[in-house]
C-alpha cells in the first residue's frame, strides 16, 4: 500500500468530483437527497469555484485517486475520502500536510450533523470553537474547527 500526496492537474478532475460525490452521498444522504446538487452542478461547482479560490491536493493510494482536500491560507476548505478508502490514515496524511503549509494555524467548517467528520477532526487536535448556520443556499447547522 502506498499512499501519495500531491497537486491536482486538470487530468484529475473526473477521478476527484467522482470522489467528492460519493463522499457527499455517503456522509450525507439526507442532505443530497433534500439539498444537494446534480453531479453536473458539483462538477461546475469544483472548476469554477474550489479550483478557482483554493490549492487542491490529492491522496492517491496505489495509483487510484481516494481523497482530496482544497486549502487556501489557513482555511481547510473541502477534505474528503472516497468511502472504500476511510479509516486508513488517508484523511490523517491529509491534515498533516495541511499542518506542513500553515503551520501556525488551521480552521474549518463542517455540518454540526457530520458526527463522523466531527469526531475525526477531535480526535485530530482540532476543537469546535463556534456553531451557527452556513450561508446559503445550505443554510444548514454548521461548527467552526481550529486548530491548534
Amino acid at each position: 500500500m502506498s499512499l501519495i500526496l500531491r497537486e491536482y492537474t486538470p487530468a484529475d478532475f473526473e477521478a476527484v468530483t467522482r470522489v467528492w460525490r460519493r463522499a457527499l452521498e455517503d456522509n450525507f444522504p439526507e442532505f443530497m437527497r433534500t439539498k444537494g446538487h446534480t453531479p453536473e452542478e458539483d462538477r461546475a461547482y469544483f472548476r469554477d469555484v474550489i479550483l478557482v479560490r483554493n490549492r487542491v491536493w490529492l491522496a492517491e493510494l496505489d495509483g487510484q485517486v481516494c481523497g482530496f482536500m482544497a486549502i487556501q491560507g489557513d482555511l481547510i476548505d473541502h477534505l474528503y475520502i472516497d468511502p472504500d478508502f476511510q479509516r486508513r490514515g488517508i484523511g490523517k496524511a491529509l491534515l498533516e500536510h495541511a499542518r506542513s503549509l500553515s503551520p501556525d494555524s488551521l480552521f474549518l467548517y463542517t455540518f454540526q450533523s457530520n458526527a463522523r467528520g466531527r469526531a475525526f477532526y477531535e480526535k485530530n487536535g482540532f476543537r469546535a470553537v463556534r456553531f451557527g448556520v452556513s450561508p446559503p443556499p445550505e443554510s444548514e447547522p454548521d461548527v467552526e474547527y481550529r486548530w491548534p
